[in-house]
């Protein structure tokens, strides 16, 4: 690691966090860091850049101390589990990475967004794999949406508690949210029913660690949705046509676009809308990018 480029990506952080992020210049961050304008542009090709680098550099600590707490530990060990996560919100705190995200969601840049879509979307897959890791492989099915819940949790309950001033360990806090997420993956497991599903969830990834889908992707994630949804003949017939012109090379653009709002109409009021909903704004984007 370029300690240099460390460390002007640090004194950007801060300036970043202490001014906001639209409000923080190259220069004043070239002044600060006391380096040429050259040096800076040699490093990042942007501010958006720098940000990029921020967050790389934050995983990548992060990833260092989780593998320190882990190494000669059974992966199994729901306390090793703990102690990481309990690790990463203090460093994540001493980073102060909540105050740079509100910055960076209240700008209007889109790419920036992304980048922190992208950062959570690590974290979430990170978290749900140790999920499985402790409880079982049989458990990966619920991963995902239990993650999502548990962090749900815990955003809500720390708000709560740094609101009312309340005293509490971090710990016994995720430790506790830790045994509700196991309670609620043993009654998925029962019930077999999630409110997510794989298509919602591969989606999620490929839209966040991906710029733009491929032609292929599109056509993988129409039977995504074909596989998950029992279709009536509208929707089927509808469908049908939708894939044969993504398969053709040229696509014809005008044909898909007229087609895509009466597909999605066709699932109002029944199951699979919200799905179809992504699929059709998933081939709206690529249509309007290529």
């Amino acid at each position: 690691m370029n300690e240099r480029k460390r460390k002007v990506a640090d004194i950007a952080l801060k300036l970043f966090i202490d001014k906001g992020f639209q409000d923080t210049s190259i220069q004043e961050i070239i002044d600060k860091a006391d380096i040429s304008k050259g040096t800076f542009y040699n490093y990042f090709s942007s501010k958006n850049d720098c940000i990029a680098e921020i967050l790389e550099n934050i995983r990548y600590d992060a990833s260092q101390q989780r593998v320190a707490i882990q190494v000669g530990k059974d992966d199994k060990d729901r306390d090793v589990l703990i102690e990481q996560i309990t690790t990463i919100m203090k460093l994540n705190e001493e980073n102060r990475l909540r105050t740079l995200f509100e910055n960076i969601l209240s700008s209007d840049q889109a790419d920036l967004k992304k980048l922190v879509m992208q950062h959570r979307v690590i974290e979430m897959e990170w978290m749900a794999n140790r999920l499985v890791d402790v409880m079982g492989e049989e458990i990966r099915e619920y991963a995902t949406e239990a993650t999502i819940l548990y962090f749900g949790m815990l955003q809500y309950m720390l708000f709560t508690l740094n609101i009312t001033n309340s005293q509490f360990s971090l710990h016994d806090l995720i430790e506790t949210l830790l045994s509700y997420v196991e309670i609620l993956i043993l009654q998925m497991e029962k019930s077999g029913k999630t409110i997510l599903n794989r298509f919602n969830i591969d989606f999620l990834k490929t839209s966040v660690h991906k710029k733009l889908m491929t032609q292929t992707e599109l056509i993988d994630l129409a039977h995504q949705l074909h596989s998950h949804y029992a279709f009536q003949d509208d929707q089927q017939d509808l469908f049908d046509v939708i894939v044969y012109e993504l398969e053709r090379d040229p696509i014809r653009k005008v044909v898909v676009q007229n087609l895509l709002k009466p597909f999605l109409s066709s699932f109002e009021g029944k199951p699979g809308k919200a799905q179809a909903q992504l699929f059709t704004n998933a081939v709206w984007t690529y249509l309007k990018a290529n």
